[in-house]
């Protein structure tokens, strides 16, 4: 493939060993043009759903704009969340931290200004404000204190950590700091979610007595790190997360007790049976990664039952869909086509950082989905 040395401005020429010490704005090696013109797209796409007119102006901009970093040039920050952050009121990506430089290329070709890192602590730097990290899950504790410490905000992808103890040092130090870190739990920023825990509040579904929720994908790749044990892989770290939080969140609720039978592969889990029992209802649970494609999660009371039928992904998997059945001939279905979860939240966290609204998603209710994950993995006997 035809490989293309992007120039947007002036380039430094320093290199150590071959790599740049430090690429200057829009310093970019990277391939050419495809893989950049799919990221506008994004953008575009990203930029109408926040309601802004232009790629270069956004309507209704905060005051204050965040300035972000970008910890690693991961293919889901380059399709999904630079875009978003790009899109987001009160945000801009100013710097992103890459140890390859042909990963850049897209990032700086929608983004002319950006600079460019060859190392991730070029980033705890004063003219950022927050960092988000994509890294391996092995990562992400760590870095989250390493931005604390340095008095940025914090937005670290899912899992933040990796056991239930990781989160003492990264709470001390955000309530040390002052300082925002959250994990990137997008789901509970989407409409539909926000109407699925209206929905349990207000009782519209009578007594809730059980709860079915179930996700799954088949990824068999062995050099994908979801399947590498030593960066924290397996089913229930990448999407147990999903599974089980968006059931605490919904409800308010937390697990008293839990048994799992997993199925191991390598030294992590593939698959994943849960049962468990709230104060309120009982839950059954299958996340897996050697399945084919399917998310749902039902709640079903005694006067109703809600239906989410894209809870975790939608837009990708399938339009945002809620249905409510409250009695036999009632069928109510609720859509959000246009909503884009990641956007949201982006812009959630930008107006937590700056104001210091409530955040939807802290530290402690990440926590608590940690803990059902570490009771499903020692009852499943990992």
């Amino acid at each position: 493939m035809r490989r293309v040395l992007y120039r947007p401005q002036a380039i430094n020429s320093r290199k150590v060993a071959g790599l740049p010490a430090r690429f200057h704005r829009g310093d970019c090696v990277g391939t050419a043009p495809g893989l950049i013109s799919g990221w506008r797209l994004a953008v575009a796409a990203r930029l109408r759903y926040a309601g802004a007119a232009t790629d270069d102006g956004k309507a209704g901009i905060m005051n204050e704009t965040l300035r972000w970093g970008i910890a690693g040039a991961s293919s889901f920050a380059r399709k999904t969340m630079a875009p978003a952050i790009h899109a987001a009121r009160g945000a801009r990506v100013v710097a992103l931290a890459t140890r390859d430089p042909s990963k850049a290329a897209p990032f700086c070709a929608a983004i002319p200004d950006l600079r460019v890192e060859a190392e991730y602590d070029a980033l705890l730097t004063d003219d950022i404000d927050a960092i988000y990290v994509p890294l391996p899950n092995h990562l992400h504790a760590e870095w989250v204190l390493k931005g604390l410490n340095a008095g940025k905000h914090v937005l670290c992808e899912k899992p933040i950590a990796l056991q239930d103890t990781d989160f003492d040092t990264m709470i001390e130090a955000r309530d040390r700091t002052g300082r925002l870190a959250a994990e990137a739990y997008m789901i509970v920023h989407h409409p539909q979610w926000r109407r699925a825990r209206e929905v349990l509040r207000t009782a519209q579904l009578g007594r809730l007595r059980h709860v079915e929720a179930v996700f799954t994908f088949n990824n068999p790749d062995p050099d994908n790190i979801r399947n590498m044990p030593a960066m924290g892989g397996g089913g229930l770290r990448d999407i147990g997360v999903y599974a089980f939080g968006s059931v605490r969140f919904a409800t308010g609720e937390e697990p008293e007790r839990l048994t799992a039978t997993l199925r191991m592969q390598h030294d992590f889990d593939t698959f994943a049976e849960v049962n468990a029992v709230f104060p309120g209802f009982s839950y059954h649970g299958i996340v897996s990664t050697r399945m084919a494609a399917r998310q749902r999660v039902t709640f079903h009371g005694e006067d109703g039952v809600m239906e989410l039928t894209a809870p975790f992904n939608p837009g990708a998997f399938d339009q945002a869909e809620l249905v409510l059945e409250t009695r036999r001939d009632v069928r109510q279905v609720e859509r959000w086509p246009a909503a884009d979860q990641y956007v949201l939240q982006v812009e959630a966290f930008c107006r937590s950082a700056r104001t210091g609204q409530a955040y939807p998603w802290t530290l402690e209710q990440a926590r608590g989905t940690q803990r059902m994950i570490d009771m499903a993995l020692a009852s499943g006997g990992a």
